[in-house]
This record gives C-alpha cells, sequence and structure tokens, in this order.
C-alpha cells in the first residue's frame, strides 16, 4: 500500500507525560524525513503543536484542517504548508480523512477519542480500507484496547473489525505495519 499522507489525531493538551510530547515530535519527523504528508488538526497548541513543528523543521508537507470556531480562539498554526479552515467538526474529519492514505492516533482526550471511533467505524463500515494506528506510550492506549476486547468477547465488535487497528510504541513499526495492511472483506451483517 502506497502512503503519501499520514492524518495524524491527538491532543490540544501536552499531557502529563513529557514522552507524549516526544512521542508527537519524532512521529512528526519521521513523517517528513520519509517525505509522507501530515494532516492533523491545524492548531498551534499541545501535541498538535509538536507534531506539526517538527514535521515542518524536518521540510515536510503540514496541511492543518480546523474548524472556523478554533481560528476564532487564535489556536491555529500559521506556519503550515496549507491551512484548511472549516466550517465544523463533522467537515474537519471529513477533510482530513479524504486527504489520508492512513491514520494514526496519539494520545489524546476527547476530540482524539472521536476522531479514531469515526474513522474505525467507517472502515468498519467498508467506507474506506485505509490503515489505522494506535501509536502507544506509556501504556496510554492500554484501557481503550482492554475495552475493545472486551467488546469483541461480548459479541459487540467483530474479530476481523478489531484488528483492522493496529498497535505499536514504535512509529517505524507502525509505519511498516501500514505498508503490509489488508482492509478485511466486506462484512455481511447479521449473517
Amino acid at each position: 500500500m502506497s502512503i503519501t499522507r499520514v492524518c495524524v489525531f491527538c491532543g490540544s493538551s501536552l499531557g502529563t507525560a513529557p514522552v507524549f510530547a516526544r512521542l508527537a515530535a519524532h512521529l512528526g519527523d519521521i513523517l517528513a524525513r520519509r517525505s509522507i504528508g501530515l494532516v492533523y488538526g491545524g492548531a498551534s497548541v499541545g501535541l498538535m503543536g509538536r507534531l506539526a513543528d517538527a514535521a515542518l523543521a524536518a521540510g515536510g508537507e503540514v496541511i492543518g484542517v480546523i474548524p472556523q470556531a478554533l481560528v476564532d480562539w487564535e489556536v491555529a498554526h500559521r506556519g503550515l504548508s496549507d491551512l484548511r479552515v472549516v466550517t465544523s467538526m463533522h467537515e474537519r474529519k471529513a477533510v482530513m480523512a479524504d486527504l489520508a492514505d492512513a491514520f494514526i492516533a496519539l494520545p489524546g482526550g476527547l476530540g482524539t477519542l472521536d476522531e479514531l471511533a469515526e474513522i474505525l467505524t467507517w472502515a468498519q463500515l467498508g467506507l474506506h480500507g485505509k490503515p489505522i494506528g494506535l501509536l502507544d506510550a506509556e501504556g496510554y492506549f492500554a484501557p481503550l484496547l482492554a475495552f475493545l476486547d472486551n467488546a469483541v468477547r461480548a459479541g459487540f465488535v467483530q474479530p476481523m473489525h478489531r484488528a483492522m487497528l493496529l498497535v505499536d510504541d514504535d512509529a517505524e513499526r507502525l509505519l511498516a505495519a501500514f505498508h503490509a495492511y489488508q482492509a478485511p472483506p466486506p462484512f455481511k451483517w447479521g449473517a
């Protein structure tokens, strides 16, 4: 699978552990050095800002997609390759999905969870076959992974849909897994 742009979902805060900011900066640097464009939420703050700044510093393409309300709050990154201002969070997610060939979630809060859940749902429904991964640090995503595993055991998530979410704590390995990714076959509901 050819990947020219990766959409990254992550926090607009830095979090409490310094490793989160280092992880975001490292991912931005790796994407740029591999000539993979970055698509993200367009903010200058938190992990989003660290991610974008690192990609830009390494000469990468960085496309931010941000709702006008957040531009009005003065959190938009003004130094990007391309800043696309949209009208809503819904439009933001759709534009980011259209621009990207793959998705990575870094640590974040409710917005990150919302974006990840929606892109996973779209994959489950067969609306896209793009790879989706978690770049974990300090076991941040362990509770989410436990929830998903429990949802499989309880019969609410099919094992093949759980397997769509790739997980690693190393960006290079996660990107390698993306290149080998095969989307599951279409699921027949009620079968």
